[in-house]
């Protein structure tokens, strides 16, 4: 009875448009009520959840996005993107792949990809002849690519919901060539679509501009390689590499590119602090729900019962990714990690796959969720940016998907493209 509480309650509040951090709480609360708990066990536990010392690299990385949004750093690499791959079928949504790869190791955030490569990138592709869904779809799908590359929030919230045990290291460096290997997806669906189309290709601009265009990109790149090559080599922790970043990002805007205002600073100070409470306030409340099914022993009765279903790895982990797929519709990224990562983690350990492989298969599973509808946070920035319909955008988004799903499948069933890197690096 206590779980048709805490899910029942929890799913009448999400239909009814409760924010979902509230549906979580709540939903505890109730449960908690009804087992004749004290209720501040569910404060207890929301404060646990955010009283972890590793949460402090989120805010930090958040607000490195931000100044980087608004601090000419994607415009650069919108450019030196251009002219690596714009001489390709349907350049334009190459280069829109390419400086999403790009732009999404400094933000680390998809919404902020989608926001920031799709205000620049979907206003000329429509002027170039290049058709509007076209143009929001290689946005969107492109976005999550950020998810899997360093600075990714997500996987260091995947790290905190599996225990706090997982290296962040390990996990920045497994995600990179899931990343590389999903735009290479995207860019081969890109090109697919843009022969049928029939759509241009840009001229390449010459090695002289393009060496040129990566020297003026080069002050916004080396945050990746202070990111990744701080944490990689044990200089300094995530946390602390976040607070670097922001740091850098500063003195980037503000002196090597002086494209950073007033007005912009208190901006991206002022998002970045939305997004943080927002993002600490669903994983506060998803620590006690999530707390709430280990005491009720959800996990270990869902790998019992796959286990009675079927003793086939292969099988396990299609039922894993199907509902994950399906979860991921309905709910944003940060709750269903925190959420998801207790119950599925064990069983996906139980049939032998690594920790670290499967954040990373959460992490793609979950992000292909956010370009998706009813509840697909990022296809909504990119349908909102492009100013066209959801319904106009998914009659033709289905090749984008394909392709998703296929480095999906080969990251679930090829361990080695998620943990050969970390093992190099060790």
């Amino acid at each position: 009875m206590e779980l048709w509480i805490l899910f029942g309650s929890f799913t009448f509040l999400l239909l009814i448009g409760t924010p979902v951090a509230f549906c979580l709480g709540v939903s505890s609360f109730f449960t908690v009520l009804y087992m004749g708990l004290p209720p501040v066990i569910v404060f207890q536990r929301l404060n646990s959840g955010v009283s972890v010392f590793a949460l402090m690299a989120i805010p930090f990385f958040i607000y490195a996005g931000e100044l980087m949004v608004r601090g000419d750093i994607a415009r650069r690499l919108v450019a030196l993107a251009g002219a690596m791959v714009g001489h390709l079928r349907g350049g334009l949504g190459q280069v829109n792949i390419l400086a999403s790869c790009l732009f999404g190791g400094i933000s680390g955030s998809a919404a902020a990809d989608a926001s920031a490569i799709g205000g620049l990138m979907i206003p000329q592709m429509e002027k170039r002849g290049y058709d509007t869904d076209y143009a929001v779809n290689v946005t969107v799908t492109s976005s999550i690519i950020a998810l899997m590359l360093p600075p990714s929030h997500n996987l260091i919230i995947y790290s905190i919901s599996a225990g706090g045990r997982l290296s962040i290291a390990d996990l920045f460096t497994a995600g990179i060539v899931p990343g590389l290997l999903l735009a290479l997806s995207l860019m081969m669906a890109a090109w697919f679509v843009a022969k049928r189309r029939g759509y241009p290709t840009e001229a390449f601009p010459g090695r002289k501009m393009l060496g040129a265009l990566f020297l003026s990109a080069v002050p916004g790149l080396i945050l990746v390689a202070i990111i990744f090559g701080g944490v990689r080599s044990g200089i300094f922790t995530a946390s602390e590499s976040s607070c670097i970043a922001v740091v850098y990002a500063l003195a980037v805007t503000l002196f090597a590119y002086r494209s950073l205002s007033w007005s912009d600073f208190v901006e991206a100070t002022l998002a970045a602090v939305r997004t943080t409470a927002m993002v600490l306030l669903v994983i506060g409340c998803a620590a006690a729900f999530g707390w709430l099914l280990a005491f009720l022993k959800v996990p270990a009765s869902m790998v019992a019962f796959l286990q009675n279903f079927s003793d086939n790895p292969i099988v396990i982990l299609l039922l894993i990714n199907v509902s994950l797929l399906i979860l991921g519709t309905f709910m944003d990224m940060s709750p269903l990690i925190v959420i998801t990562t207790p119950i599925f983690l064990p069983v996906a350990q139980a049939f032998g796959v690594d920790p670290v492989q499967f954040g990373i298969i959460l992490i793609l599973n979950l992000g292909i969720g956010l370009c998706t509808p009813p509840v697909g946070s990022v296809l909504f920035v990119g349908c909102a940016v492009g100013n066209i319909g959801i319904g106009q955008a998914m009659r033709t988004i289905w090749p984008f998907y394909f392709a998703a799903f296929a480095t999906l499948i080969l990251v679930t069933y090829v361990p080695a493209l998620s943990l050969w890197l970390p093992a190099v690096f060790r």
